[in-house]
């Protein structure tokens, strides 16, 4: 099914990808970094929740400290439950936002405010605001990957875990959509429930770049290996799949199938946790090489690579890089992403 032509699409952002520049430690260094940061921590009440696609260190970290390592969904949920008076959160600004939505009693601190999402910058909150003036007879369903300001003009927030349930709960009401603002993900999912939806047309620079003919030919060379891909990949690579899923989804198709080695299309971030939760398995990257190839990133986030030991403990040591929020813009957020979670939480 091809992606369906948008007459009234405004012209997205070109999205430019930072350098990639990950933190690279001595032992010593990563030692004297992790005693400083348990201390402060400790000292501040402070909990640590760390994405999937983060550093090593970062999520070793949050699980020695208490902390969470996981999805956007589960992040969410985890620093909305626990009592600690500060969260950092290590991942990318929309997370922290979320955070801090869910959470405007606490202080949210982030290791860098300029961690951002290839996704939440192509859909500027003006510009989808006046989309969806123009379609006011569809609900407004975004993805998590957005800003504050998207998801307080949303009816429901949702996460790749989430996304086809709630799609499908509405199009079983009658319930045309307007969806925002991956375009991959948004064809996943209409193609899976069949409803009517208008997609922004939005991508993640690293799940665009996994290649469906190089991904065929390396399945042909790995013919035992199970293909697990996220639905944010194109159209093409998701048909070669064995499995679609969130990045929590793929780690448990990697813990219960049989196979020993699998092809992963998403951030490579993600090896770190599917190594610990499926000792012994082989892991390979999904090829982001060949013809039309465009990727800076390839196969991991550059923002996500922000995140480090040295910049946690700046903002522990100094309160920088605090998450704030405009009251107005959160209370119309919080609605719609409490939306999702008692959703969630029914099923």
């Amino acid at each position: 099914m091809t992606i369906q032509t948008l007459v009234h699409m405004p012209v997205l952002p070109k999205i430019i990808a930072p350098p990639m520049i990950e933190e690279s430690l001595t032992d010593a260094e990563r030692s004297t970094l992790l005693a400083r940061i348990k201390t402060l921590m400790a000292q501040q009440n402070a909990v640590l929740v760390a994405h999937y696609y983060t550093s090593a260190d970062l999520q070793d970290l949050a699980e020695d400290t208490g902390g969470c390592v996981s999805d956007s969904l589960e992040m969410a949920r985890f620093g909305h439950a626990h009592p600690a008076k500060t969260i950092i959160v290590a991942g990318v600004k929309f997370m922290g936002e979320t955070a801090k939505i869910l959470n405007p009693e606490k202080r949210v601190l982030m290791p860098d405010l300029n961690a951002n999402c290839s996704l939440d910058m192509a859909c500027p909150a003006d510009a989808f605001a006046a989309f969806c003036d123009q379609h006011p007879d569809r609900v407004v369903v975004v993805y998590a990957n957005t800003s504050a300001a998207v998801k307080a003009r949303a009816d429901w927030v949702v996460t790749s875990g989430t996304a086809v349930k709630i799609v499908e709960h509405l199009h079983k009401q009658g319930k045309k959509i307007l969806w925002a603002p991956d375009k991959h993900l948004g064809e996943y999912v209409r193609t899976t429930t069949g409803a009517d939806m208008l997609l922004w047309q939005g991508s993640c620079v690293v799940h665009e770049a996994f290649k469906a003919k190089e991904l065929a030919a390396m399945k042909l060379t790995h013919p035992d290996a199970a293909v697990l891909v996220h639905p944010e990949s194109p159209e093409e690579v998701i048909a070669l799949a064995d499995v679609v899923g969130s990045t929590t989804q793929i780690i448990r198709a990697a813990q219960n199938l049989p196979n020993r080695e699998f092809i992963v299309a998403t951030d490579n971030g993600i090896f770190h946790k599917m190594r610990a939760a499926a000792p012994g398995k082989i892991f390979l990257e999904a090829p982001t090489a060949g013809v039309g190839a465009t990727c800076k990133s390839c196969a991991h986030c550059p923002w996500m690579a922000m995140n480090g030991l040295r910049n946690l403990l700046h903002v522990l040591e100094t309160g920088a890089n605090e998450i704030l929020i405009d009251e107005p813009v959160r209370q119309r957020a919080v609605l719609s992403i409490q939306r999702m979670l008692d959703f969630a939480a029914q099923r």
